[in-house]
């Protein structure tokens, strides 16, 4: 690819997301002004704009009583959230790896990890705020639930990928278990924990703020059930805005990261 169609390459999302935010803001801004769309229904971008000034302290709608009263709840989503994720990605690359070489070990526990991905995971929400109570525990740990699967499933699917003709080299050489993993099994298996990664932080963050919503006193969940119970509309818009935006930023870091580690594969070196 020449330098001028990757700068393109590399561009087309910015350009595309600006125009789709012009797009969106002209199409809210109709409804609300021409269709006479209720507010409490969809409130106009201005009340918006000014709740979100005011929640985060900037402007002059962040100087009165609250003003930038968010960022302790942004803190508190934030660490749940990263926290949740590591958590889930050390557990997920461990047991991906070993699920991944012990086939009877994978055959033996697939009925349980079946049956316990299939429940849905908004059920262990009461279940993990009686055994951890309403604090940060409880959400971290429904947030690290969410991500294990994505990431040990593509971690496992990883190193069974690895090439039977390699490993039978690596043996042939003497290689011992741990060199075989870390100069073959390792490589091949990084772009499948990164595929993993990019949707288990997304998932990271829906448990989070679905801990938060149905069993904290703090955190952007708590504020959504706060601001829907005051039927604060433009205050429930700029609540899904900010999570929109660390969502977003926790995956373009997922993404940096996986160009950092692994600029060689096709998923990198082809955008």
């Amino acid at each position: 690819m020449s330098k001028a169609r990757e700068g393109q390459s590399r561009a087309l999302p910015w350009v595309s997301s600006v125009i789709i935010l012009a797009l969106v803001l002209g199409a809210w801004q109709f409804a609300v002004s021409v269709m006479r769309v209720s507010p409490f229904i969809i409130p106009s971008p201005h009340s918006v704009w000014t709740s979100l000034s005011t929640m985060l302290g900037f402007g002059s709608g962040g100087t009165g009583a609250g003003g930038g009263s968010a960022w302790s709840d942004i803190r508190t989503t934030l660490v749940e959230v990263v926290v949740g994720f590591v958590i889930a990605l050390v557990l997920g690359i461990a047991v991906g790896a070993v699920l991944g070489r012990v086939r009877w070990l994978e055959r033996a526990l697939q009925p349980t990890l079946v049956a316990f991905q299939v429940v849905p995971k908004v059920a262990f929400v009461p279940i993990m705020v009686i055994w951890f109570g309403f604090g940060m525990n409880s959400k971290i740990i429904i947030a690290a639930i969410l991500a294990f699967f994505p990431i040990m499933l593509n971690v496992l699917l990883g190193v069974r990928s690895v090439d039977t003709g390699h490993r039978d080299v690596m043996r042939s050489l003497g290689a011992t278990r741990w060199a075989t993993f870390r100069s073959l099994e390792l490589p091949s298996m990084l772009p499948y924990v990164f595929a993993g990664a990019e949707v288990a932080i997304v998932f990271s963050v829906i448990g989070a703020i679905v801990g938060e919503y149905l069993g904290g006193s703090t955190g952007l969940g708590y504020r959504v059930v706060s601001s829907l119970n005051a039927l604060d509309a433009p205050g429930l818009f700029a609540v899904i805005i900010v999570l929109a935006v660390i969502g977003s930023l926790l995956f373009a870091v997922v993404s940096s990261l996986k160009r950092f580690l692994i600029p060689w594969h096709d998923s990198v070196s082809g955008i």
